[in-house]
């Protein structure tokens, strides 16, 4: 596990994104502690990794790192992983995974409304740190940008097309995918606010974006400041852009995904949310198409009682 560990951190911004290898380093370090604590040894044979292994590292997961169903699916992928490098190079004959299933549990995602993200858009802040990070916020609710790649975003990944319209055109850092993503008014009027900013020239980037860290903290404030009763964080934006900007104005689910630099929809499935906006919207178009067919069969019904 660590020489592949060693292998994927080489690899970081090229075919692994550093919190990939993050994840594979600590799913080593629970594992080595599970062994020592189970076996007392300080490393095993991999001919030696059994079922019941697996199912002893779901429960320590579980009960002594206290990790949640989804996060415990994510490190047992990661052990899977190396157990799949194990049979294919011949190692092991038998899969210590066959007959082991995991079931992921809906996460329900927190996303802003229209109107509240133009509630935090429009709040004066006295203090220049939260008036920094809610324009952070609010760029990313208007482009659908992930915290890594707002804080990278550069003057290269800007371009014009043949109609004056301004485009992202940049990868995503997680996984090398293609974003296309026109710009609004609000995130371009962002962007001229902070064009001679000297952090961004210093930097090389558009926005002076803060640590994660910080930004999830001032997050916070902004929430209570504004009266919003949710939990705010960086990627609750890009749940924002994907329902409240694009979904719910008709954006087919097809074009979410390019402009989020989903590989495929069944990822953007993930932060698509039905709004009763537009199942009213959706009933009311059945209640006109109703409305036709009644008319319709009325007046087919009065011409049978029409006497010959």
């Amino acid at each position: 596990m660590r020489e592949h560990n060693e292998q994927c951190r080489a690899l970081v911004g090229k075919d692994f994104a550093l919190i990939t290898v993050r994840r594979y380093e600590s799913c080593t370090r629970y594992l080595a502690e599970l062994i020592k604590l189970k076996y007392d040894k300080e490393d095993l044979p991999i001919t030696e990794v059994s079922g019941e292994l697996v199912r002893a590292f779901e429960f320590y997961l579980k009960t002594e790192k206290n990790c949640q169903q989804n996060t415990v699916i994510r490190y047992m992928k990661c052990l899977k992983k190396i157990i799949k490098l194990a049979l294919a190079n011949e190692w092991i004959a038998k899969n210590p995974f066959a007959g082991i299933k995991f079931h992921e549990k809906e996460v329900v995602r927190e996303f802003l409304t229209m109107d509240e993200l133009m509630i935090i858009y429009q709040k004066e802040f006295a203090l220049p740190r939260l008036a920094l990070v809610r324009d952070v916020f609010i760029f990313a609710a208007f482009t659908g940008l992930a915290f890594i790649d707002v804080q990278q975003l550069a003057a290269e990944h800007i371009v014009q097309d043949n109609n004056g319209h301004y485009w992202i055109r940049k990868t995503r850092q997680k996984t090398n995918n293609m974003c296309n993503i026109p710009l609004l008014d609000i995130p371009l009027a962002i962007l001229k606010k902070y064009e001679n900013n000297p952090t961004c020239i210093m930097r090389g980037v558009l926005l002076p974006v803060p640590c994660n860290q910080n930004m999830n903290s001032y997050l916070k404030e902004i929430a209570d400041v504004c009266g919003i009763q949710k939990h705010l964080s960086t990627h609750v934006a890009r749940h924002s852009y994907a329902t409240s900007v694009c979904l719910a104005n008709g954006v087919s689910i097809e074009n979410v995904a390019k402009m989020l630099g989903h590989a495929n929809i069944r990822m953007t499935q993930h932060y698509a949310k039905v709004l009763d906006s537009s199942i009213l919207k959706d009933i009311d178009e059945c209640k006109k198409c109703d409305c036709k067919f009644w008319i319709r069969g009325l007046r087919y019904a009065s011409l049978a009682f029409v006497p010959l």
